[in-house]
This record gives structure tokens, sequence and C-alpha cells, in this order.
């Protein structure tokens, strides 16, 4: 501490890093657990695409701390157990309850800590992940409410393969997939990046990429939160282009449970268009310094994107009730009108069945024919075959697309849906006491209520109380989530609105 006395602000704040980092060893019970822990789960991170500071994911900082917290509840694990137990924790983790290592510290030196009780803007924070050294603040405060939902889908993922690793049923590999990003949305922004060379590409790039994560936050501004961005923390280059060039590629999808109304769309024109204004106010733009943002779809993905230059195969999807019953009425339509090709055909087909009925009858001598069936001679004693054909199939093509049922055989499979429960986790001791030691330490912080459009915290009786993260750390209970995003993200737009 003796070292932020008689310095400013800006000084004390460029000298955190260190002293955070110093701060993080003494509090973490092994250091090397921990570091083995941080050195996976930050590759982990590079590889489901959520390690990105400036995008608006998290940075290095960010996963020490979250890392750290895990190794202070479960103080005797190996680096395994730690990572298994991280996705745990942060899956059931009531976000925007912060993550301290240790009590926020409020000395007499006059500089500004994270405090939501005093400072409005930290009540805004979505996932706020306090740092331990004076004067404490949010390391985090760049992620918003799509990046914070992305990294909780993986969380969950993360998660999932742990439990899999414990039953012997995946291996660790399993883990460290790669995320299919151009797989995962079927629709997405491509924002290119033009420069006149590389140097000059450099340090646009870099501009535009710090300015990524607003045209998150436009979006969802203008859209009330119903459409949803996932910006990808990779630029991708095209070498075909004579010109210094690389782009970003940022998902879209409606937000889940939203009621969609037929028709309704998405207007962004303008969002983009704000968006590159602010871009366009760089201090030191050059000439030939360009940015392009145009909406693509999946199967308009550029191949230079891809690792071996070309898109991956997917797999032909089977034709649903819906498609099929489309088929059927097109058919039946097809010969009400007419069409003696498509009739001829169908008598055809009829007759061959009918047939192969008969003799398979006459060769395994099972019981007399039923009275309603139908005869193979049926269309050859018709006076008019067209007309016969058009009569008999045009009603029983009718009958089966009202009934549902399958035509030329194609049987189609109901598939169930079922959502992910995931199960009941296996609780051992360790983890009980670990919910005791949550739920009592740093006691003192207030309840979430909604003031002003952000999250404040204070008693019943609206005196504010000190921090802690007893009350917000219930890991092994079971938390909604989706109703906690709503509730922010209705808070988010509130906030921006007035």
């Amino acid at each position: 501490m003796s070292v932020l006395y008689d310095i400013d602000e800006p000084t004390a704040r460029s000298l955190n890093g260190c002293r955070v980092a110093d701060q993080i060893l003494k509090l973490v019970p092994n250091i090397e657990h921990f570091r083995t822990t941080l050195r996976c789960l930050k590759f982990w991170a590079k590889r489901r695409g959520v390690y990105s500071n400036v995008t608006g994911f998290l940075g290095g900082v960010n996963w020490a701390l979250l890392v750290a917290r895990v190794c202070q509840f479960y103080p005797n694990a190996n680096a395994s157990m730690l990572v298994s137990r991280f996705f745990r924790v942060y899956t059931l983790w009531r976000w925007p309850n912060p993550v301290m290592l240790c009590e926020i510290e409020d000395d007499e030196l006059g500089f500004s800590v994270w405090d939501p009780r005093k400072n409005p803007w930290d009540r805004c924070h979505h996932m706020p992940i306090i740092t331990p050294a004076y004067p404490c603040m949010n390391s985090s405060y760049n992620v918003s409410i799509s990046t914070l939902r992305v990294m909780m889908e993986q969380f969950q993922f993360g998660n999932k393969i742990c439990e899999d690793i414990e039953l012997n049923k995946a291996e660790w590999k399993a883990l460290f997939e790669p995320y299919l990003f151009f797989e995962s949305y079927k629709n997405y922004l491509q924002v290119d990046i033009i420069a006149a060379d590389s140097d000059d590409l450099r340090a646009w790039k870099g501009w535009v990429e710090s300015r990524l994560r607003q045209l998150t936050l436009m979006i969802e501004r203008d859209t009330s939160g119903k459409l949803q961005c996932h910006p990808y923390p990779h630029d991708y280059i095209d070498n075909s282009k004579q010109c210094a060039h690389c782009a970003f590629f940022m998902g879209l999808q409606r937000k889940q449970g939203e009621v969609i109304q037929e028709g309704q769309q998405f207007d962004i024109r303008q969002t983009v268009d704000e968006f590159r204004h602010q871009i366009n106010l760089y201090m030191y733009w050059k000439p030939g310094m360009e940015i392009y943002v145009s909406h693509v779809r999946r199967k308009q993905i550029p191949a230079y994107v891809f690792p071996e230059g070309y898109k991956r195969s997917r797999h032909p999807r089977p034709m649903g009730q819906q498609q099929l019953d489309r088929a059927s009425s097109e058919d039946a339509e097809a010969c009400r009108t007419g069409s003696a090709e498509r009739c001829f055909k169908r008598k055809k087909e009829l007759e061959e069945m009918e047939l192969k009925q008969g003799s398979l009858e006459k060769r395994q001598s099972i019981s007399p024919q039923r009275r309603d069936s139908v005869s193979p001679d049926l269309f050859s004693r018709s006076t008019n075959t067209l007309k016969g054909c058009s009569s008999i199939e045009s009603e029983m093509i009718k009958e089966r697309a009202e009934s549902c049922q399958p035509i030329d055989g194609f049987i189609p499979q109901a598939i169930p849906c079922s959502g992910s429960s995931g199960g009941k986790m296996e609780h051992h001791d360790r983890d009980n006491e670990i919910n005791a030691n949550m739920t009592t330490s740093n006691q003192g912080i207030g309840a979430q209520t909604s003031d002003a459009g952000c999250i404040s915290y204070a008693n019943n009786d609206g005196s504010p109380e000190g921090f802690s993260q007893g009350d917000i750390c219930e890991v092994n209970s079971k938390l909604c989530f989706d109703s906690g995003c709503k509730n922010v993200a209705g808070v988010f737009e509130g906030g921006l609105r007035g």
C-alpha cells in the first residue's frame, strides 16, 4: 500500500496489474495446482471462442480470478478435479453477483473502488469479477448480455463433458473440441476491414476490433434484446485480395422463448450506419481505410474462413411430416387436374403392389381374401382408365394426407424433444462444506432491487450493507438462469432508454 501514497489515480491503476497478480498468488492455497488449472482453462477458452476481453468475453486476468476462487473452494483438490469443479460452480453461479477473492477494501487514500451502492454505473455490470488489490475494480466490465449468454452455454458444455469423464463416458480430448461457430447460426454479420498496406491494416483492425463490442450493444438496444449477437474473437484473411484485408463475423439469432410474429424481421441498417459512423471517427484515419458490414447466410459464408479452404459437408435432413403432407397434397392436386402421365405411373405402381400381395397370399396359403381388399384387376375392368385412375388415386392420396399415413413405404418417425436436464450431480462431503463456507463467508451483501434502470444492493429497510459472497454463491442449489438473464436484459434496456 505504501507505493500508492502521493500518486494520482491513473498511476495507481497502472500499478494495479502487477499488484493484482501478486495478490492472487498469495490468496490461492496451492500455486502449482492453480497454474496448471489456469493453463488448461485458458486453452479451453481459446478453443471454444470465449477468450477475448476486447470483444466482450473474458481475458487473462478474468480467467485467473475465476480459477483462483475455485481453488479457494477446493484447497486440497488436484488440477483435474479443479477443472471439473470450475464448470460446476460457474454453471450454477447467480450472476450478476460478484466473484471476489477477499473483502473489498476502502482505504483512506480516496481512490474509487467498485461499489454498486455508491456508483450507479457499477450496477449495470452483468458479470462482475472483482480484483483483490486496492483499489478494487471490476475486471470484466466489457461483458454484455449476449456474450454472457454465450459463456454460460460454454460453461454448461464443459460441465456436461466433465460429468461424462467422471462416468468414463468421454475422454479429456472431448473437452477441447473446437467450437463450430459457422455451423451454429443461420445468419451472420460480416465485417470486412480494408487498408492500403499491412501497417495501416494493423492499426485499423485494432480500432475496429475494439469497437465491435459497441455494435453488439447497439443491436441489443435497437431490437429490445430480441436479437442476440455472438461476436467471434477471431479474424480471417482473404489471401485472394490484392489489398490488405481481414474480416470479423458475428452470429445472429432470435432470443430463445420469444413469441415470433408472422413475417417479423429485424431492420438493423440504421444501427449498422451508426456503427460505421463511429468507426470513421478514427483519429488516425488514412486514405484506403474502409469498413463494410454485410448480412450473410450460413450457405454464403466465404470459403477462406474454413481451415481446409472448403465448407464442411452437411448431412441431408430427413423429410419431415409437413414436407410429406405437402408432397401428398401436390400429388393429389396433380391427379385432380388430370395429369395423365402421373396417373398412369401411379396405376402401374398400385397394380404391381396388388400383384405382389396376391402372389404372397397364394404362397403362404393363409386365410381367404378379405372382402374389403382391392382386386388386382380392378383397374383393368374400368372402361375409362384415366378417369378411374384420377378418381381412385386422388381419393387414396387425400385419405392418406388427412390421416398422416406414410406414402410409398416412407414411414416418418417422430423424434422426441427432451430438454437437457443434466441429471442430479453427485455431491461429496467437500461440496457440502463449500456450500456452508460460501453461505457464511463475507456476510452482508443485500438483496438486488431495480433502481433507475440498473441493479442496486440494499436491505429491506433501505440501508446499505457491506459486501459478501455468502448469500450469492449457493452453487449446490439449482438456479434458473433464463429468468436472471431476462431481468438483467430488461434492466439494461431501461437504463439505455432512460
